[in-house]
């Protein structure tokens, strides 16, 4: 059975897409088949947009801390049927927070700067970043578009952050902590603060 939508803690998560332009080498994915209270978010098929928003207006969303796009892929692989839906629940009074977990690679999928589309849409945007070089991270994250994906999810990044204020780059804490110190320069040069995730 496909599960759009699972809960994990206080939040309300949206599987949007199993695609993904990268395989990175901690991918909860690699080693689990859900997370939450899901038994398993591989998909057979995606979603329609309409199924997705009906899912979260079935339940008692409002008493979710946040509404999170973050599942088994990159939410902006659907960038807009993910803006489609940030439209629908923001219509709502109710409606908790929204964020995003992407990887930044927004703007490279799309093949044009897409940062401004998320001003109004998104209330947090979560960025990862997960090694402070493009090396390192090609080398960790092996994205399908090589080393120009690591600038191009830095130019995302500091480019986003004009339109949605509380934007953040992060890093699982599988690292060395002199990488993560490293991080954390990385996200001082793009203006942005830097969360440490645990390791699930």
């Amino acid at each position: 059975m496909n599960q759009f939508t699972y809960h994990s803690g206080r939040g309300l998560y949206i599987n949007l897409t199993n695609r993904c332009d990268m395989n990175c080498e901690f991918c909860i994915r690699r080693g689990h088949t859900g997370v939450g209270d899901a038994d398993s978010l591989w998909l057979d098929r995606e979603p329609e947009r309409q199924e997705v928003l009906d899912e979260i207006l079935g339940q008692d969303y409002a008493a979710f801390d946040e509404i999170v796009f973050c599942g088994f892929g990159e939410p902006t692989m659907r960038l807009d049927d993910m803006l489609w839906l940030c439209d629908q629940l923001k219509k709502r009074p109710d409606m908790p927070p929204i964020r995003v977990n992407t990887n930044g690679h927004a703007s490279l999928i799309a093949g044009r700067d897409v940062a401004s589309r998320f001003e109004g849409r998104l209330d947090t945007v979560s960025v990862s970043l997960n090694a402070p070089s493009a090396e390192e991270y090609v080398a960790l994250c092996h994205p399908d578009a090589g080393e120009v994906a690591f600038d191009a999810m830095l130019d995302f990044t500091k480019k986003v952050s004009a339109y949605v204020p509380h934007t953040l780059l992060s890093i699982v804490d599988v690292v060395p902590p002199e990488t993560i110190e490293l991080c954390r320069k990385v996200a001082e040069s793009c203006g942005v603060p830097l969360r440490v995730r645990t390791f699930v």
